[in-house]
């Protein structure tokens, strides 16, 4: 709703800069003074500022900010955006005309030398004191490394005897079935050539290939993989490895977290030695607590 008044009130809004931030003086009507409020342009909004009054004056019960063409402006609307126009302050059933002072605005000549001074004060800063934080950054990434190393240092052991026995166990299983595949072609030659002839034989022979033919559908239904000699190891690795790390207590998940912190710690390390050779400042370095 907009609130506007054929009144003319009592006294004006005014806005005056006091080092560098503007400062809005409003009249209170409950308590019929007028209270300064300082505004952070570019971090204030509207809603802030017209809260700060209600916040002063708690008599107010309608306040907003309208353009000068009565269109009300959101609370979200950064204060900066509203000081570059005249404006409306509608406070209970009384209207506001503000009037912004005008802001000189810096010539080219003057903006480029600023920035030249910028850069200046940028490359004096960065000779004295970047190469000092570097090297404490780097202090604090070796301590970092070495905590890593120590609770690092009993979980690797605990995963090599788990990782050599996974590997004996899945590796004597591909014995185990090179010894029944062996067994099986020797005794189907024996059943052909001495006990019986092949006529009897090839029905039993094709049976043993149809039923091979199965478990390798079986296995595929099972493990959504085709059957590889190489990933069926692996496959029977891991669970040999899983199984035996829950037996041993050897949280998996805690042990590749202190693995990915270390490598993300000596990756930073790299790259922050890198510049200290190269005296130049580090460029989009995350650094965590």
């Amino acid at each position: 709703a907009v609130f506007c008044s054929t009144l003319v009130p009592s006294d004006e809004v005014t806005i005056e800069y006091k080092h560098g931030l503007p400062v809005i003086t409003v009249p209170l009507p409950s308590r019929q003074e007028r209270c300064w409020f300082s505004v952070k342009p570019m971090l204030m909004t509207v809603g802030g500022f017209l809260q700060d009054i209600r916040n002063e004056d708690k008599g107010i019960d309608n306040i907003a900010v309208f353009t000068a063409d009565d269109s009300k402006i959101s609370a979200a609307t950064l204060m900066e955006d509203v000081l570059r126009n005249e404006f409306k302050l509608v406070i209970n059933k009384l209207t506001y005309h503000v009037q912004p002072p005008v802001i000189e605005r810096m010539s080219s000549e003057r903006a480029a030398g600023m920035e030249d001074v910028k850069t200046l004060v940028h490359k004096l800063y960065s000779a004295l004191y970047l190469e000092e934080h570097q090297l404490q950054k780097e202090r604090e990434l070796l301590e970092k490394l070495d905590s890593l190393r120590e609770q690092l240092h009993p979980l690797e052991q605990v995963k090599a005897n788990i990782l050599q026995c996974s590997e004996a166990k899945s590796t004597r299983l591909l014995w185990i079935g090179m010894a029944f595949m062996s067994t099986q072609a020797g005794a189907l030659a024996w059943l052909t050539w001495w006990v019986y002839s092949w006529d009897i034989m090839e029905p039993v022979t094709y049976f043993l290939t149809y039923g091979t033919a199965l478990g390798f559908y079986a296995y595929l239904m099972l493990t959504k993989q085709d059957y590889i000699y190489a990933d069926a190891k692996d496959r029977q690795f891991l669970h040999y490895f899983h199984r035996r790390a829950k037996r041993k207590r050897f949280d998996v998940d805690k042990y590749n977290q202190l693995r990915e912190e270390m490598e993300e710690v000596e990756e930073d390390l790299r790259r922050l030695r890198s510049s200290l050779h190269l005296h130049i400042p580090v460029q989009q370095i995350n650094w965590k607590e």
